[in-house]
């Protein structure tokens, strides 16, 4: 039985990650948020309007006791969801974690690349989402690393530099 858990900042390319690999070992992939949204039938925006970030984490706490349950899977969580409750501790207990390590400045180009509306973002100038980037990952690092594996990834910028860190996560799980 295979059961993936990756991790990381949002931007990071959990998503991205986790589809190819799912794509390349033939076993499904879950996107939590997508997960989350599917079974809410509203969008990570809508729940956080409708019952703040708390409210969102006990129902990203809750779906992540479903799919992390699930065998042969490989599931992408969201970025702060190691962080609450014993979140991140579960996951190590349910399967192998693998923390996608990126840089506050790499991290800030793909945000602002990235087409998804992102809560916790909302309202941000470039020079505030740079600063909260950073201060995030300050106080979110130690639940990062307790995950058993790490990969660096701000070389991740094209599709044969993905195909590259795909193949180091296999490297690293031994699948």
């Amino acid at each position: 039985m295979i059961r993936i858990i990756i991790i990381g900042y949002m931007g990071a390319g959990k998503t991205t990650v986790g589809k190819a690999l799912s794509k390349e070992l033939g076993i499904p992939f879950y996107d939590l948020d997508w997960y989350i949204e599917s079974r809410m039938h509203k969008t990570v925006a809508q729940i956080f309007a409708e019952r703040g970030e708390e409210g969102f984490r006990q129902i990203e706490h809750n779906m992540l006791h479903e799919v992390a349950e699930f065998e042969n899977v490989i599931v992408s969580c969201g970025g702060g969801t190691p962080c609450f409750f014993d979140n991140m501790d579960y996951m190590n207990q349910q399967g192998e974690t693998i923390y996608l390590q990126a840089s506050p400045e790499v991290l800030y180009g793909h945000l602002l690349m990235g087409k998804s509306v992102r809560p916790l973002l909302l309202g941000k100038s470039k020079e505030e989402l740079l600063a909260y980037i950073k201060e995030q990952l300050q106080r979110r690092d130690p639940y990062y690393l307790k995950a058993k594996h790490h990969l660096n990834v701000d070389l991740m910028d094209n599709y044969d530099k993905i195909k590259i860190s795909v193949q180091r996560v296999r490297e690293l799980l031994g699948v």
